[in-house]
């Protein structure tokens, strides 16, 4: 099964709204990305707008043909921007002021109430919604209860680690999949992933999508964005054929 990238150009927003300007421009960002293979471009409309804003949403959609996948918080005011906006996908995350980045999975279990109307409006409006999620088998199940067809599997831990600490979290990575595929959702997975840590998820065999920013923008800033999303492809589909070669 090929393994599709979306590509998330947050940290172009990021840069350029250190100064207040438009350069870089995140239309000429996801117009790049594109070009070097991305399948999807992602992108994170935050509460306080600190990379991603509301303007940029309709600019990228018009450059681009591939699907956006919305990042949001499980709020009033970000279904009512995606039900407006109406990406491809919508990617429900956990959200505060105060972290640097996404810090952790939602936690879907204690919300399911709460988030079951969200993911129907969304779904309703033609958009196929994941729940970004820490490798649990509890979340994938309450993933599956609110109604979401898919679930974006937390990556973060597994990348901070190393030796035996890794093993551990790329098997509690491989059981989660398969819980996901084994209750009929899409299974994903992102965050922190570079070129030295992206082979051994890639070849997960349950997984459909990797979503990938931070680094590809980084490497970027010496390889070019196309070459970067490209080298990351190339990874991936080594590590997938790898897989389905034993």
């Amino acid at each position: 099964m090929t393994l599709r990238l979306g590509v998330n150009i947050d940290h172009v927003a990021t840069l350029r709204n250190a100064r207040g300007g438009t350069w870089p421009d995140v239309v000429q960002a996801a117009r790049a990305a594109v070009e070097g293979g991305a399948d999807g471009i992602t992108i994170h409309l935050r509460e306080d707008r600190r990379h991603i804003r509301d303007a940029d949403l309709p600019a990228i959609k018009a450059a681009v043909s591939v699907p956006i996948n919305l990042e949001m918080a499980a709020t009033e005011e970000m279904r009512n921007i995606a039900l407006g906006y109406r990406p491809h996908a919508a990617c429900i995350v956990p959200e505060k002021r105060t972290e640097v980045t996404t810090e952790g999975g939602l936690d879907v279990a204690s919300q399911v109430e709460t988030l079951r109307p969200l993911v129907g409006a969304l779904s309703a409006a033609g958009m196929r919604v994941s729940m970004f999620i820490d490798p649990d088998s509890a979340q994938v199940a309450a993933s599956a209860a609110v109604g979401a067809q898919a679930v974006e599997l937390h990556t973060g831990r597994y990348c901070e680690v190393f030796g035996a600490a890794r093993a551990v979290e790329l098997r509690r990575l491989q059981t989660a999949a398969k819980a996901v595929a084994d209750a009929g959702l899409e299974c994903h997975a992102g965050h922190g992933l570079a070129y030295d840590t992206v082979g051994a998820v890639a070849a997960i065999p349950q997984l459909i999508e990797l979503n990938i920013g931070h680094f590809i923008m980084g490497a970027a800033l010496f390889e070019g964005l196309p070459g970067a999303v490209a080298k990351m492809k190339a990874l991936m589909a080594a590590a997938r054929a790898g897989q389905s070669g034993r």
